[in-house]
């Protein structure tokens, strides 16, 4: 048996205020598990993304958090949770005044080929994606791939 406090768990660089890889700390092997908080207006994600051959599972313990889908959107409450199917595009947002704490999961543990996309000013549109560290590996960077633009930056 493995046992871990979120807080003995240390943060990775993330959209969200708070990204903790809680089942890496356990030693999980075959499913993703992160421990996330979203300030207002933050993300889970880097962009509408998907993953080629991850499931991914969101449970909202606290706040609302609302999923971009490609039937519209989606908002998923406290003590509620949303299934996305490999390959299935989305992005969860905190769109509200509260906080977000959420869990997610994914299986298997490693994503395989996961699609990005994110607005570009440079292009006028929503293009792919990679991410990439700074120089100086303080922050991530999602950068276009269509023209070489930065569209974000996070510690």
């Amino acid at each position: 048996m493995e046992h871990v406090r979120t807080d003995d768990v240390d943060a990775w660089m993330s959209p969200a205020s708070v990204r903790k890889p809680v089942g890496e700390k356990l030693g999980v092997e075959k499913l993703a598990m992160n421990y996330f908080e979203l300030a207002p207006g933050e993300s889970f994600a880097f962009g509408y993304h998907r993953h080629a051959d991850q499931e991914e599972v969101f449970f909202v313990v606290s706040g609302e958090a609302t999923f971009e889908t490609e039937d519209g959107e989606t908002v998923v409450g406290e003590g509620e949770a949303v299934r996305f199917e490999p390959n299935e595009w989305q992005q969860g947002w905190n769109r509200g005044d509260e906080r977000v704490v959420a869990v997610a999961l994914g299986a298997p543990a490693e994503t395989g080929e996961t699609e990005i996309l994110r607005d570009c000013e440079d292009c006028g549109e929503r293009t792919p994606q990679r991410i990439e560290p700074t120089d100086e590996k303080d922050a991530l960077l999602t950068i276009c791939e269509g023209c070489g633009a930065e569209t974000g930056r996070f510690t």
